[in-house]
C-alpha cells in the first residue's frame, strides 16, 4: 500500500540530481501501483511530482539541480506541449486531494500550477487560485508549504 507513496520519494531524489527521466518513468510506476493496489494515499504528490518533472524536463540538468534546492521553477519552458502536460498534472493532483480532503496535498499541487501560470504571465489567475487555498488555513503558518505559498503571493501582488 505505501509503495506508491516511497516510489514518490524515489522519482523526486532522481529529480534532484538531474536523472528526470528515471524520476518520470518511477513516478508511472507508482501511480500504476496506486491504480493496483487501490490505495490513493500518494496519488495527488504523484501527480504534482510529474508535472514538475515534466517542466524540469525541457531544462539543463545544472537548472534542475538549483531549482530543486530552492523549491522552485522560475526557469522560462519553451516547449508549449510540456507546460500543457505539466499543468494538466497539476490540474489532475488539485483534484485528487480536494478528492480526498487532503488540503496541504491541495496548497502544494496549487502552489506548482500557481507558478506556472506566473511563469506564463497569468498572475491575476494565479494569484486568486493560490489565495483562496491560502486564506482557507488558520494556523501552520510556519510550516514550509504555508510559508512557500504566502511568498509566491506576494510575489504575484
Amino acid at each position: 500500500m505505501g509503495r506508491p507513496t516511497y516510489l514518490g520519494m524515489l522519482a523526486t531524489a532522481y529529480g534532484k540530481v538531474g536523472q528526470v527521466e528515471e524520476g518520470l518513468n518511477v513516478l508511472t510506476e507508482a501511480l500504476a501501483a496506486a491504480d493496483q493496489s487501490g490505495g490513493r494515499a500518494g496519488e495527488a504528490e504523484a501527480y504534482k511530482l510529474k508535472g514538475e518533472l515534466t517542466l524540469w524536463s525541457q531544462t539543463s540538468p545544472g537548472q534542475v539541480s538549483n531549482k530543486s534546492k530552492a523549491g522552485q521553477n522560475k526557469s522560462k519552458i519553451t516547449n508549449p506541449q510540456a507546460e500543457a502536460e505539466a499543468e494538466a498534472c497539476f490540474h489532475k493532483a488539485i483534484e485528487v486531494a480536494r478528492r480526498q480532503q487532503a488540503k496541504s496535498l491541495e496548497l502544494r499541487a496549487v502552489v506548482s500550477l500557481s507558478r506556472l501560470w506566473q511563469q506564463q504571465r497569468k498572475k491575476k489567475k494565479a494569484r486568486q487560485l493560490l489565495g483562496e487555498i491560502y486564506h482557507w488555513f488558520t494556523e501552520g503558518f510556519e510550516t514550509k508549504d504555508l510559508q512557500e505559498a504566502k511568498a509566491l503571493l506576494d510575489e504575484l501582488t
